[in-house]
């Protein structure tokens, strides 16, 4: 007998609502020069760049289904052939306008996600928490936040390399190739030595270049999905769009990058952490000074003052990691 749920969906509506008022900082003298624009001062030839040491060539990892491994019902398949990378692939094949899954990790926290439902459609969900046990659920819509299980299946998942889930593409985290977003994190790390140097260029470039947009910070909908090129283009966003873009650009450079979402002080928020070589896990920068990084939040970096924002980080207990993508 099918058993009925209700599903929580959290809202990013108002994520970066804690910056709402704060002056949108400048832009430093380097991404000025990126930009080439320059206060005050009338349009010059740039200096032509030189290129870096370090081999700035995208690398975009490419989900596979390839159907060694497959679950399937009436209602849904689960493609874990690749579950070793750190990702699954899941389809919703039933006639339910609104359906839900459900992935449980070793962590027990449990993520729930959106399907698509107009046709069967293959996304790619990450397996965040590690080596262990994951049971992945499929629910259908009854009414309201009533849902009922259409297919339930566990998985055994031992990665050979733990930073997989945080190099390949997923769901929230969504770029290829193509994108414009990867072309871009090409020409910013062109000039870079050090995986270090890349993320800086990167950083910098989305707090002097993007802003914040209050206006879809307002009318977001539950279960919204950034569009990262879209971003790049219109050059605004909401906290999770400032999230994906950055780690996904760090990802096709080959840095693994977690886009984390969790509560900023009381506001929904995302920000993200990274993996230096010979350093570890930075999850705390906002800039770096030559040997320290502050909260990597590139949201809150270009939308409130420096001084403000050092204080309301502190030593980063008003950040609370919920969730990671």
């Amino acid at each position: 007998m099918l058993t009925a749920i209700a599903v929580m969906v959290l809202s990013l509506s108002a994520c970066g609502g804690a910056s709402s008022g704060a002056d949108v900082s400048s832009p430093s003298a380097s991404q000025q020069a990126q930009s080439g624009e320059s206060a005050g001062a009338s349009p010059k030839e740039e200096a032509p760049r030189e290129k870096g040491s370090r081999d700035n060539t995208p690398v975009c990892l490419v989900p596979v289904a390839s159907g060694e491994t497959v679950y399937e019902n009436a209602y849904a398949r689960l493609d874990a052939s690749n579950c070793s990378e750190g990702y699954v692939v899941v389809s919703y094949l039933g006639s339910s306008p609104k359906v839900k899954l459900q992935i449980t990790g070793p962590t027990q926290i449990t993520y729930t996600y959106n399907l698509t439902t107009t046709a069967p459609t293959e996304e790619v969900f990450p397996l965040q928490s590690g080596d262990g046990e994951y049971m992945i659920n499929v629910f259908e819509n009854i009414e309201g936040t009533q849902y009922s299980q259409a297919f339930s299946q566990e998985i055994s998942v031992k990665m050979p390399n733990e930073f997989s889930p945080f190099l390949y593409p997923n769901q929230y985290v969504n770029f290829e190739s193509s994108s414009s977003a990867v072309k871009k994190g090409a020409d910013l790390a062109y000039v870079c030595n050090s995986d270090l140097e890349v993320v800086s260029e990167v950083y910098n470039y989305i707090i002097g270049n993007i802003s914040y947009d209050y206006d879809e910070a307002e009318t977001v909908q539950s279960g919204y999905l950034p569009d990262i090129d879209e971003v790049l283009e219109s050059k605004k966003g909401i906290c999770l769009d400032y999230a994906a873009l950055m780690t996904s650009i760090l990802r096709s450079q080959k840095i693994p990058t977690r886009m984390e979402v969790g509560y900023a002080g009381s506001v929904y928020h995302a920000w993200l952490s990274t993996y230096i070589e010979d350093i570890g896990w930075v999850n705390g920068m906002i800039e770096f000074n030559g040997t320290d990084w502050e909260l990597m939040d590139p949201t809150f970096a270009s939308n409130t003052k420096d001084k403000s924002l050092k204080d309301f980080i502190g030593d980063g207990s008003n950040y609370s990691v919920k969730y990671i993508y």
